[in-house]
């Protein structure tokens, strides 16, 4: 197969995204549960990362395997982490909720506004990735080992703060407590501002090429995402609805970024 120049590459990373997730639709039907989608979030980057590889242009060989690896790290750890953490629990409320309001036209609605929706999400947040693809270049330099860097870190935060809530949660006696302990000590949400390290870290690698740098609106994106999307703010609504001491954790803990806890 004939390697891809940049527009022909982005049209079949596009194309590919929303093939996948025409299938998973599918299977949701047939399910009956489109919580299904949560779990393939991280598992879209790693297939429109492996496209845009197997497919791109020129692309300098060591960036190419380290964006591709670091990308497929993040997407198969979250992956696995929510499956584990979601399959066998049913539909999420949220998507209950979008059933329960769309009768007989969810099916059709949540096509469009959950998976090809989320589709086109990953889409331009893996431009990054894709770029590094079509992107010829020389050796690793100071830009990619810095991105290197942030994922590490990124995935320190996301891993050991899922595994801390992980074991708060499994304990009996905290049932309607806040973790407020470990990482969590420090940010509301270590989970999601590793997942915002991660992307500015696979930005900062592709932005070592000619390409990249004209991509920095993914990583603010996925950052917009985070807070004010389908991250912080949403679940925080949710969240002080069910514990009410989740407003004294507010006022003494920082949102996103880890800061010391604040006095009270």
């Amino acid at each position: 197969m004939e390697p891809l120049a940049t527009p022909s590459l982005l049209f079949a990373t596009f194309a590919a995204g929303l093939a996948a997730l025409t299938v998973l639709w599918v299977v949701s039907l047939v399910m009956r549960d489109a919580s299904i989608v949560d779990i393939w979030w991280g598992l879209g980057f790693v297939w429109i990362a492996g496209v845009a590889m197997t497919l791109g242009e020129g692309g300098d060989d060591p960036r190419r395997i380290l964006a591709t690896v670091c990308v497929a790290v993040w997407g198969l750890r979250l992956g696995a982490y929510l499956a584990w953490r979601n399959l066998g629990d049913g539909e999420d409320p949220r998507y209950q909720a979008m059933r329960r309001y769309w009768g007989d036209r969810f099916p059709i609605v949540s096509l469009f506004t959950v998976f090809w929706l989320q589709g086109g999400l990953m889409w331009f947040v893996s431009l990054p990735v894709q770029m590094v693809a079509v992107s010829p270049g020389g050796a690793l330099g100071a830009l990619d080992f810095l991105g290197v860097a942030l994922v590490a870190v990124g995935l320190f935060f996301e891993t050991v703060g899922d595994y801390q809530l992980a074991r708060f949660r499994a304990d009996p006696s905290n049932e309607g407590e806040v973790m407020d302990q470990g990482l969590w000590r420090y940010t509301r949400h270590p989970n999601y501002f590793g997942d915002a390290c991660v992307w500015w870290g696979i930005y900062t690698i592709a932005a070592s090429t000619a390409l990249g740098p004209w991509t920095l609106l993914s990583p603010i994106l996925m950052t917009f995402l985070l807070l004010r999307v389908s991250g912080v703010a949403l679940l925080e609504r949710s969240i002080q609805k069910r514990r009410p001491k989740y407003a004294d954790y507010i006022d003494r803990t920082s949102a996103f970024f880890p800061l010391p806890p604040r006095s009270r």
